[in-house]
């Protein structure tokens, strides 16, 4: 997460993985949790898996820390590939 501060960060996912957790490519898992100032800022009860993966970023103290001084939206695509993106906030 602190390497967003230089871009946007790709992390490629096992696809397999996905398969043998029962998770496979028609599931269809797509989603994005939006982080701002450490809270989830969008709705995200319909995936489980972005609800997990909230929970278990929120309960780490060192990503807890880092969300909660930036605006952040973290998203998983078709092809399994998790991005973070620092989002930089509008100035009024």
């Amino acid at each position: 997460m602190k390497r967003t501060a230089n871009g946007d960060q790709v992390l490629d996912l096992n696809r397999i993985d996905f398969e043998r957790a029962g998770s496979g490519r028609k599931a269809g898992y797509k989603f994005n949790i939006e982080f701002n100032k450490g809270r989830v800022a969008n709705i995200i009860s319909g995936s489980a898996l972005a609800s997990d993966l909230a929970f278990v970023m929120l309960e780490d103290v060192n990503v807890k820390t880092i969300l909660l001084e930036n605006h952040f939206i973290v998203s998983l695509n078709t092809k399994f590939q998790l991005s973070l993106k620092r989002v930089t906030p509008v100035e009024d």
